[in-house]
């Protein structure tokens, strides 16, 4: 393997902003309010794990979206996620920090139709894999896999 900087390390802090681009709903007829939204903090615990491309980062997720269906019975949902997440970072090439994790977290659920508004919400967990590409020190794009508003995120990250 090559030599090249650790992009994820211990003590750095990390913010992802995404935007859904596969949305796990897919009615027909219906439209987003809200494009699929979210938010992530990553602060890397540890380092250094198997060799000097590894590490463990924890953090939290926050995200939100809205769609509704006009026509003969007009709805509207909304989902919101908060969640605690925990990542293994593995770094294979330069610039590219790859990781796998999961996330515990709270799903509320609304839903309104013309005489009845019905709220939900529950526990949520999943696994996600995702990666980052630094284009300089401090700001890489990102994209994600995983549970969350969307299946697939895809945003900007900036480390500091």
């Amino acid at each position: 393997m090559g030599i090249f900087a650790q992009v994820f390390s211990k003590g750095d802090k990390v913010v992802n902003l995404g935007v859904g681009i596969i949305p796990y709903v897919n009615y027909s007829g219906y439209s987003n309010k809200v494009l699929p939204i979210s938010g992530s903090f990553e602060y890397g615990l540890f380092d250094n794990l198997f060799d000097e491309h590894s590490a463990i980062g924890v953090g939290g997720y926050i995200a939100y979206t809205s769609w509704e269906s006009k026509g003969q019975n007009d709805w509207t949902v909304s989902d919101f996620i908060l969640g605690a997440r925990g990542a293994f970072h593995y770094q294979f090439v330069d610039k590219l920090d790859t990781y796998a994790g999961v996330m515990f977290g709270y799903d509320v659920v609304s839903y309104s139709e013309a005489h009845q508004d019905i709220a939900g919400s529950g526990v949520a967990s999943s696994f996600f894999t995702g990666a980052r590409y630094y284009f300089t020190d401090n700001l890489a794009a990102f994209g994600e896999l995983g549970y969350g508003v969307a299946a697939l995120q895809l945003g900007v990250s900036f480390k500091f």
